[in-house]
């Protein structure tokens, strides 16, 4: 076993948990931190697979923008402290068979699938173009969604706050 490949694995598995907490958790804040752990997970086997890009998307979007909207959310809710909110969801034989469905297509994919390659072609460095992109071409949309989000973000730090 190489070193990346030991890698991927202890990613891989650090990832799965994370998903596991986030499903099977009780504490809806401690299933959006694990929220951010499984993120940060599938950032760095993008970063494994050479998709640099992709793994700052990942971080910048989900864990600094999704999560951290979750987390508003969670905050502004008041129903979540309750000791009457129920977290068992009625549908879990229905989840349950799902689940083993999509495990066994899995295993019989990874077992009898497209047979390996020799690895993924070279392509040319995105990232330079799409960053030149971002602020030549496209750098009013950028700007303006910039600052959609600094109101949405003063809005909610407005509703949040106790009067």
């Amino acid at each position: 076993m190489t070193l990346k490949l030991g890698i991927f694995y202890f990613l891989a598995a650090f990832t799965v948990w994370a998903a596991a907490v986030v499903v099977l958790g009780k504490n809806i804040v401690r299933a959006a931190v694990a929220l951010i752990f499984g993120f940060c997970g599938m950032a760095a086997l993008y970063v494994l697979l050479d998709a640099e890009f992709l793994a700052a998307v990942q971080v910048l979007i989900y864990v600094g923008g999704i999560t951290i909207l979750l987390l508003f959310a969670i905050m502004l809710t008041s129903r979540i402290g309750a000791t009457t909110a129920r977290v068992v969801n009625d549908q879990v034989i229905l989840s349950a068979m799902a689940a083993v469905g999509l495990l066994v297509g899995l295993i019989y994919a990874s077992t009898s699938g497209i047979p390996a390659m020799s690895g993924p072609p070279r392509l040319p460095e995105t990232t330079p173009f799409l960053g030149r992109a971002l602020l030549t071409t496209y750098a009013l949309p950028f700007e303006a969604v910039s600052v959609l989000l600094l109101a949405a973000m003063v809005g909610a730090i407005i509703l949040a706050r106790k009067e």
